[in-house]
C-alpha cells in the first residue's frame, strides 16, 4: 500500500514529487500528516508502506518487526515504489526511512534533493555534485549523536552536496510525532518551516523562478 494520488498526477513534471519513507514504527499518522502538509504547499507526495500494514507501539517492537520483515524486503519495496514516480523525485526519510534513503539514493542520481527527519543517510560514493540536502536532528540523538552529525557534515560538504543541517536543542529523538514522548511542538513547527522553504526553493529553481 503507498499513500500518495498517483500514478497520474505524479506525471505532472512542473510539480515537486517527494517520496517520503516512515519510521522504524511503520506508516503511521506522523507520515500522513508530513503528507499533508507537503500536498497543502502544492506537491505530490508518495508514501510506501514498507511494512505492508504492521505498525509498532514502541520502538524495541519497531526493531523487531524490522528484523521479522527484513531490510532486503524493506529496502526492495521501497525500490518498487520508486519505479512509478519522476527519477528527480526529492528523497525523504523518517528516522529508519533515512536508513532506506542510504540504499535507494545511489540509484536515483537525478534526485532533486533529500530531506532527513530524526536520522542520517549514508553519502553515496556516485553522488551527484550540488544536490542541496536538509538535515534535521534533536541534538543531541541517541540515533544521530553529535559526532556522527558533525563527520557526516564534513562528508557532504567535501562530497560537494549543498546541505543545512539543524539541530534542535533538549527536543527528543522523533520530535515531530505529536503521538510519542518525544514530541516538541516548537522543534516541530521550525523544522517543517524549513522542509518547506527547501521543497520551494527546488521548485522554484526547476521553473528559473
Amino acid at each position: 500500500m503507498i499513500a500518495g494520488p498517483f500514478p497520474i498526477e505524479v506525471r505532472r513534471a512542473e510539480m515537486t514529487t517527494v517520496a517520503l519513507f516512515h519510521s522504524v514504527l511503520g506508516l503511521r499518522k506522523v507520515e500522513q500528516l508530513a503528507c499533508e502538509r507537503m500536498r497543502a504547499a502544492g506537491h505530490i507526495v508518495v508514501a510506501p508502506d514498507l511494512y505492508d500494514g504492521m505498525t509498532a507501539q514502541s520502538v524495541d517492537e519497531g526493531f523487531d518487526l524490522m528484523t521479522k520483515i527484513g531490510w532486503n524486503t524493506i529496502c526492495g519495496r521501497a525500490t518498487e515504489a520508486l519505479a512509478l514516480i519522476p527519477e528527480n523525485a526529492v528523497l525523504a526519510g523518517h528516522s529508519m526511512g533515512a536508513g532506506v534513503v542510504s540504499k535507494i539514493w545511489p540509484d536515483r542520481m537525478r534526485a532533486s534533493g533529500i530531506i532527513l527527519l530524526h536520522g542520517l543517510a549514508e553519502i553515496p560514493h556516485n553522488v551527484r555534485r550540488g544536490i542541496p540536502a536538509s538535515v534535521h536532528v534533536a541534538d543531541p540523538d541517541l540515533f544521530a549523536p553529535p559526532g556522527d552529525v558533525a563527520n557526516w557534515s564534513n562528508l557532504a560538504q567535501k562530497a560537494g552536496i549543498r546541505a543545512e543541517v539543524f539541530k534542535y536543542p533538549n527536543a527528543g529523538h522523533f520530535y515531530t510525532d505529536e503521538a510519542l514522548p518525544d514530541y516538541d511542538p516548537i522543534s516541530s513547527q521550525r523544522t517543517w518551516a524549513r522542509v518547506l522553504e527547501f521543497l520551494a526553493s527546488i521548485e522554484a529553481g526547476r521553473s528559473g523562478t
